[in-house]
């Protein structure tokens, strides 16, 4: 896998999937066991766009360093203050 460069930064689509599948697992499972409850279908429908819609957002923001932006520690120079 190509890693692109952005401000200094590694882009890595592997370490952001990783990062968000363990949100994405509990959203499905939530799916499954209110289908599983016997509620109708049609919830499940209802609230599967907006766990995949912040999964999508959460991938975003790790992939392309934005959560690193933020951090107060993180110094992309490596200079020490």
């Amino acid at each position: 896998m190509v890693e692109q460069e952005a401000d200094g930064r590694t882009l890595n689509r592997k370490r952001a999937a990783l990062a968000v599948a363990p949100f994405l697992f509990i959203g499905l499972a939530d799916v499954v066991l209110l289908l599983g409850w016997g509620l109708d279908g049609l919830w499940g429908f209802m609230i599967l766009p907006p766990i995949l819609f912040v999964s999508v957002l959460a991938w975003i923001a790790f992939r392309s360093g934005f959560v690193h932006e933020h951090d107060t520690e993180y110094d992309p120079d490596g200079d020490v203050e």
